[in-house]
């Protein structure tokens, strides 16, 4: 009888143990809206999958869903990891407007430099002014992409060259820029692109080098028009976030892990990554001897002053929610030029 009682306790508490074990193994669905060879899948979230993964010891555990394969469009993304639809999604803020409005200053014209400080920066940024922002989910990194600039199917030579011309923009800011440019802006998330020109709904886009290899743009169009300067025209606001339900149910090693895997080091990885898709995008566009145009310092400031009504009526918007957008700005632009430094 204490034999048996001895074997019953032993299988017991084995029982106990697995149980234990598994209650603190974990696998996380990673959903995003671009295919898996695009930069930031590729080159920043499953790197920094297999580093969670390994460093938790192989007890969390990533499935990565690119191109919305879980269903739904990309400005649905960030309510599916706030309301525990997946795990884990990357997004960008622009796709639901006005939900973010302290961090679209990163959108303003002619505020990004390169990629990996501007994201340094705006992680920074939303730590300091707009978390608020993010209740519900929990944030793991903020990035930008590098100097957005036309691609277009006729050249862009100088300001008038725009006019009338149907523009992709990928969020309300760059909507308002665009408009305020001359052309006749066309919303659309980005996976849009690529049948949008092919099809000749618009007659160009405004992105960055790094995404056009995956959407094909160097092939559809031909010209690519950018500025002289420090600062590119505009760029995009990221952010990479989980469930908060999903990350509270951890146990606190596991917590520990993501927290090591968030921030500004993930931003500027983001970053770093969003600046080497840019060298490639680049490339493939002179290697099919496309027209590559770079606006001079004059025309450049004449860009500058048609786009300065955007962030005035920014400032506008800002005001009529009780905050300080100049302030924000001033921060903003003093951030990146600091990063820009470095």
């Amino acid at each position: 009888m204490n034999k048996l009682n001895t074997i019953l306790a032993g299988a017991l508490a084995a029982t106990l143990l697995c149980g234990s074990a598994l209650a603190q193994d974990v696998t996380m669905r990673i959903h995003q809206m671009l295919p898996a060879q695009a930069t930031i899948p590729a080159s920043a979230i499953e790197p920094w999958a297999k580093a969670v993964e390994e460093q938790s010891g192989g007890r969390i555990k990533f499935e990565l869903y690119p191109a919305m394969q879980l269903g739904g469009a990309p400005p649905a993304l960030f309510d599916q990891a706030k309301d525990g639809v997946v795990d884990i999604i990357w997004t960008v803020l622009g796709y639901t407007p006005g939900r973010f409005p302290k961090s679209e200053v990163f959108e303003m014209p002619f505020l990004v430099t390169s990629a990996e400080a501007t994201s340094v920066a705006f992680q920074k940024y939303v730590e300091a002014n707009a978390m608020d922002e993010f209740e519900g989910v929990h944030l793991i990194a903020v990035h930008t992409h590098g100097p957005g600039l036309f691609h277009t199917q006729n050249p862009v030579t100088k300001l008038e060259d725009l006019a009338g011309m149907k523009i992709r923009g990928g969020s309300r800011v760059i909507s308002d820029m665009l408009g305020r440019l001359g052309a006749e802006p066309i919303g659309m998330p980005v996976p849009q692109v690529t049948e949008a020109l092919s099809k000749g709904v618009i007659n160009g886009t405004t992105i960055p080098w790094e995404v056009t290899p995956s959407l094909k743009v160097a092939e559809l169009v031909k010209n690519h028009t950018g500025f002289t300067g420090a600062n590119g025209l505009y760029t995009q606001t990221f952010a990479f976030v989980m469930n908060q339900a999903s990350y509270d149910a951890l146990p606190d090693d596991l917590k520990a892990v993501i927290d090591a895997n968030s921030g500004v080091e993930v931003a500027r990885a983001f970053g770093q990554a969003m600046d080497a898709g840019d060298v490639g995008g680049l490339k493939i566009a002179t290697d099919l001897s496309n027209n590559i145009v770079t606006l001079d310092e004059a025309e450049t400031a004449r860009w500058k002053a048609a786009a300065q009504p955007t962030i005035d009526q920014w400032f506008s918007d800002m005001e009529a929610l009780g905050v300080d957008g100049r302030a924000l700005y001033e921060q903003a632009t003093a951030m990146v030029a600091a990063e820009s430094a470095q």
